[in-house]
């Protein structure tokens, strides 16, 4: 089944572009772009599975990760997100109770059906993660000396398989440092997501992302790069998404695309979306409302209720709106063209 897409339209310091344009990037566009070696031992890749990563934290992975999620399945796709971060912060952009990954992790060792939150947001199921998915590293040390040992992807492949006919998408939000969890979730990607800020720290992450994409595409060769999302871009740096984009477009040369939407950088909607539990189509009517509410409790002469520290989410809201529909439609475009 191909994923329909919606329609879509079209400051940070420290940045410093000669840093990144040197032989090192004209290396990993070239490496970017050759085909995959010919091998016996491959993954099984799901289709329509999508992995959002970067090498660097806080970068807005798991934020554009629910986010995109919670538009597709307002779209009307049925939708699963993974939690493969053991900081497990997606219950925090989503709303629900954190939880401690340890029936994840279980469900990994046993090979049987994970925890799945149902209903997080209609058509919207999560696989939520934690911390005891830290564990995962030192079992996969502990296993690697045996003959008969499963890597994670194979471990992942077993627990996702038997329900990814349930979903017509799938997005895993992975950590940013471990590199086991990032390289099995891309064994058996079809597609992997780069949301990154403009710093360089943030740059540096895209590199090390894309260097373990190499290392995983020789065995799982259905792999491609979706794009990469600027995240957190100062809405007046015209000059500097300029440069972060010529810089990015130099790394990826034709592999893919630097999404043509931004995310900009809003502090107290970001804050208020994570305090609250809220999507950012769904705080754009709780600010709405917490506004009416105010001027009522003032008329009436009471004090008002503690509202929200942002007084307009609108722009974030369609901005992930309009990259949603971006993505989707490259999914598209990538299944069409692996169909040729």
């Amino acid at each position: 089944m191909r994923v329909t897409a919606m329609d879509h339209g079209i400051e940070n310091i420290g940045w410093n572009a000669e840093h990144h344009t040197s032989r090192g990037v004209i290396s990993m566009a070239r490496s970017l772009q050759a085909p995959a070696s010919p091998q016996t031992n491959r993954a099984r890749a799901i289709d329509r599975v999508v992995s959002f990563a970067n090498g660097k934290g806080g970068v807005g992975k798991t934020t554009t990760t629910a986010n995109v999620g919670g538009y597709a399945a307002l779209a009307g796709l049925r939708v699963l997100i993974v939690d493969l971060d053991p900081q497990g912060d997606l219950a925090r952009d989503l709303g629900y109770e954190r939880q401690t990954g340890r029936e994840l992790f279980h469900a990994l060792i046993a090979g049987t059906t994970p925890l799945i939150l149902r209903d997080v947001r209609e058509n919207l199921d999560v696989i939520p993660g934690g911390q005891d998915l830290e564990d995962i590293q030192g079992l996969m040390v502990s296993r690697s000396s045996r003959s008969d040992a499963s890597d994670f992807g194979d471990m992942l492949y077993t627990v996702l398989a038997p329900i990814a006919d349930d979903y017509d998408l799938i997005l895993i939000d992975t950590p940013p440092g471990e590199r086991i969890l990032v390289e099995g979730a891309f064994a058996i990607s079809s597609a992997v997501v780069i949301p990154t800020k403009s710093d360089d720290a943030s740059i540096d992450g895209v590199e090390r992302i894309a260097r373990r994409f190499m290392a995983v595409r020789d065995r799982n060769p259905s792999l491609q790069l979706a794009g990469i999302v600027l995240f957190g871009v100062g809405p007046r740096s015209l000059r500097l998404e300029r440069s972060v984009r010529e810089t990015l477009a130099e790394m990826l040369g034709t592999v893919a695309p630097v999404f043509e939407t931004r995310i900009r950088n809003l502090e107290s909607a970001s804050a208020d979306a994570r305090k609250k539990g809220l999507l950012f189509q769904e705080l754009e009517g709780a600010v709405t409302d917490a506004q009416k509410s105010r001027l009522r409790a003032l008329r009436a002469g009471e004090k008002p209720a503690d509202g929200f520290f942002s007084r307009n989410a609108g722009g974030l809201a369609e901005e992930f709106e309009q990259l949603t529909g971006e993505i989707l439609s490259r999914l598209n475009t990538m299944e069409s063209e692996n169909l040729v």
